[in-house]
């Protein structure tokens, strides 16, 4: 059991780095393709894979019963098309650093409600972890100074991270239960061609077409890396996490991401690392412990 726990707690630290480096690979992507035309490629270029992985796993690309499309058209719909729908409107409006705290509250909201939908254990020590990882997130992105953060009021751009927020926790709590009858790759896969084929029309109504033949080298690597790596394996092993430990203690990893992301910026970008960095990821990683310690 011991083994297997560290293996998914692997899986699930790899998983966060990947969607650490998204930020870095998102910001070049957008310097020279619309938001929804981005979210779509990033898909379209996931569910190739995902279909090949799925091929080679099943010997063929596994069908869904009748009783289980809704089901799985409910996690393309919330984790792949609304998700990306909420964020990247977000972001034109809001600070990244204000929509980074608000996303944080993520595993907050699974653990709450797999508290009260599934009655999982939330006891004391795992309410005291949430909140520690939370207050480190801020801690990083706030420079320290996390109050700030909240010092302009509430915009529609908040609202719209909101969202972001309300969807990729039903992402994760839907998935959930998908997963008693489906298989966390099929689930991936078919979510992934479903939000894909969701994206598609938005993405033609804002120029795919002209932009994809417009795209530079450096584009399509990060299209590569944010579908086939930073989607394909890393939602695949998210869902493996979640089938294994639930959605409330594999939740929580999220809140590496920022992190991560830090971390990779200053490797990548040259971005500065403060000390709020060092605080905040002490914290972050001590709220991951405590949440899911034995």
């Amino acid at each position: 059991m011991q083994k297997s726990l560290t293996y998914v707690y692997t899986l699930l630290i790899i998983s966060m780095a990947l969607w650490g480096g998204t930020w870095v690979a998102g910001r070049v992507l957008a310097q020279s393709l619309h938001p929804m035309a981005a979210a779509f490629l990033r898909f379209a270029v996931a569910s190739f894979f995902l279909i090949i992985m799925s091929w080679r796993a099943n010997g063929g690309m596994p069908r869904l019963a009748r009783n289980q499309i809704l089901p799985v058209a409910f996690l393309g719909a919330t984790g792949v098309f609304a998700y990306s729908y909420f964020f990247f409107n977000g972001l034109q409006t809001i600070a990244a650093g204000r929509a980074a705290l608000i996303v944080a509250c993520i595993p907050v909201c699974i653990s709450v409600l797999s508290a009260i939908l599934y009655k999982e254990r939330f006891g004391p020590v795992r309410i005291i972890g949430a909140l520690t990882s939370l207050i480190g997130v801020s801690v990083v992105i706030a420079d320290g100074n996390p109050v700030a953060l909240l010092s302009g009021g509430v915009s529609r751009g908040d609202f719209m991270i909101l969202g972001c927020v309300a969807s990729w926790t039903a992402y994760s709590l839907g998935g959930r239960q998908v997963m008693k009858n489906v298989s966390p790759l099929t689930a991936v896969t078919w979510s992934s061609i479903i939000g894909a084929i969701m994206l598609l029309p938005p993405a033609i109504s804002e120029g795919l077409g002209e932009q994809i033949m417009a795209a530079r080298t450096i584009d399509w690597v990060c299209v590569f890396y944010l579908g086939a790596i930073a989607t394909a394996l890393a939602y695949f092993w998210y869902y493996q996490a979640i089938s294994v430990i639930g959605a409330s203690r594999a939740g929580i990893f999220i809140n590496t991401v920022p992190i991560f992301a830090v971390i990779m910026g200053f490797i990548i970008l040259g971005e500065p690392i403060h000390l709020s960095l060092i605080t905040g990821g002490v914290m972050v990683c001590t709220g991951v412990y405590l949440t899911n310690r034995p």
